[in-house]
């Protein structure tokens, strides 16, 4: 099913216009910057986006502006790790990576106990905080590391909303979701809950 999800979600994203693209990564970051937890956040995770994703250079420079730590995330495809790496632009310390995505090309790690606020991208997000991510599984990885305590926030387009999403026990909510058109805030504990149960359920199949 989530093969199925995600060759849909894919084909909505690439019937989007560049235009309405860059409208809605716009108002998306700009509902984003208002969030009390981003005025809270000291360093702040934040995704380089690939093509349909929500443009979050506007939070970067943003962020750069109110005297915050931007990193960004640096893959290990390898051994299927990610960590987060300082960035202070979005250009010369940067590097292709697999799939086009950039990415820091040096910089020593940052803490993970240092790391307030965690932008995650995805192809879809349920109403309940799930989400669908492109099957690498980096963030979820990434987000339950026990030294992590920040708030993880998925950044999307609305048209990425949908109601219920298939969740296995190793998928991880996120607690805010932030659209070009709202935003949502969900309970951690509801959440993990049903993610704990949705993980039985296919236990028990």
């Amino acid at each position: 099913m989530k093969a199925r999800l995600r060759k849909e979600m894919k084909a909505a994203l690439a019937a989007m216009s560049p235009g309405d693209a860059s409208v809605k990564s716009a108002a998306a970051c700009q509902r984003f910057l208002a969030l009390p937890e981003y005025h809270c956040a000291r360093a702040i995770l934040l995704y380089l986006p690939i093509p349909q994703e929500v443009d979050t250079a506007a939070i970067a420079l943003a962020a750069w502006q109110h005297e915050k730590r931007v990193l960004a995330p640096r893959m290990d495809w390898d051994r299927r790790h990610m960590e987060a790496v300082q960035i202070r632009s979005l250009d010369d310390e940067l590097t292709g990576g697999r799939f086009g995505i950039r990415q820091p090309r040096d910089g020593q790690p940052c803490p993970l106990d240092q790391i307030d606020l965690v932008v995650v991208p995805a192809l879809a997000f349920d109403m309940c905080g799930g989400r669908l991510g492109r099957g690498a599984g980096f963030y979820d990885r990434f987000l339950s590391h026990r030294d992590l305590r920040a708030v993880a926030c998925g950044l999307a387009f609305d048209e990425q909303v949908i109601e219920d999403l298939p969740r296995h026990a190793h998928d991880l909510p996120v607690s805010i979701l932030v659209t070009d058109r709202r935003v949502l805030r969900f309970d951690p504990e509801y959440l993990h809950a049903r993610v704990r149960a949705s993980g039985q359920e296919e236990q028990d199949k």
